[in-house]
């Protein structure tokens, strides 16, 4: 952790929605003039898509069928780990893109599913805001979750995530429904082992649960709405967090434990700025009388 250079990570799994909340932070730092170096997750990978594709049938080949991006062979952890020490300490670090799709590769002249050069952070940044698979991971080799300031985890329950993915999957990439469910099930066990294990460490979770039948999301048509579902919103510590606020402002909401508080799904980015903005505020001030 950094009173000068604060680092804020949002993690989650492929299809957990950590999208909807980077556009809940871009909000508060464009409001609060905050000017963030912006570190994508997928650019931390070992392999471009080609190469993957290459990885994945020469393990399967060998007998390996749970091969997949979600565990430490495939990722550039010590990378990551390294980046976030070296912003913590000095605002500095290396980073990429990853290229997902023609629209992002185009202004780069390069294929899609590529990597972009390596660069230096921009110099000046106020804070430092990933959003990936691994931004609290900790195993034998690496502790990334030691440097975050704030660590936000996303986490809907299995079905819902299971319906994401197979909705944006399909509707946004082509991919069959079978080709989905052949992904979901290769990477379960590193799912269990360096996913899951993520959220011991977060500091704040957020939870979608659909109030509308999703016991089979093999067949969903379409992913529950925000009306539809409910967040609960886990914190590790709640010392200093004012939940009478939170359930003054945010209508229909209540506590279910001591450290938790449910909310509508509509309301869940309300929620987000009601909790957020104030750690933002706090990181700033921090890190002006530090200066």
């Amino acid at each position: 952790m950094s009173v000068r250079h604060p680092i804020i990570a949002i993690t989650g799994s492929s299809g957990a929605g950590t999208t909807s909340v980077t556009r809940t932070f871009e909000n508060i730092f464009r409001r609060e003039k905050v000017k963030a170096a912006v570190i994508e997750g997928d650019s931390f990978h070992r392999h471009d898509r080609k190469a993957m594709k290459l990885k994945a049938a020469e393990a399967e080949a060998a007998g390996n069928k749970n091969f997949s991006h979600f565990g430490p062979e495939n990722n550039m952890l010590g990378d990551l780990e390294a980046l976030f020490r070296n912003y913590s300490e000095t605002g500095t670090g290396k980073r990429r893109k990853y290229l997902h799709d023609a629209e992002e590769a185009a202004p780069y002249k390069q294929d899609p599913g590529t990597f972009t050069p390596w660069e230096d952070v921009p110099t000046g940044t106020d804070l430092l805001y990933y959003e990936g698979l691994h931004g609290a991971v900790v195993t034998d080799e690496v502790n990334v979750a030691q440097y975050p300031d704030l660590l936000v985890g996303v986490v809907p329950v299995i079905n819902l995530e299971w319906i994401q993915k197979l909705y944006r999957d399909k509707k946004q990439r082509g991919y069959s429904t079978e080709a989905v469910t052949d992904t979901i099930l290769r990477r379960m066990p590193d799912y269990v082992n360096y996913i899951c294990p993520q959220f011991m460490h977060t500091h704040v979770n957020f939870q979608r649960v659909p109030m509308v039948d999703t016991s089979n999301p093999f067949i969903a048509r379409d992913i529950p709405s925000a009306d539809e579902s409910m967040v609960v919103i886990r914190f590790s510590n709640p010392k200093g967090i004012d939940f009478q606020y939170l359930m003054n402002m945010i209508h229909d909401s209540y506590m279910s434990r001591a450290n938790t508080i449910v909310v509508p799904g509509g309301k869940m980015e309300l929620a987000m700025q009601l909790i957020f903005t104030p750690f933002v505020w706090r990181m700033m001030e921090r890190q002006k009388k530090a200066s």
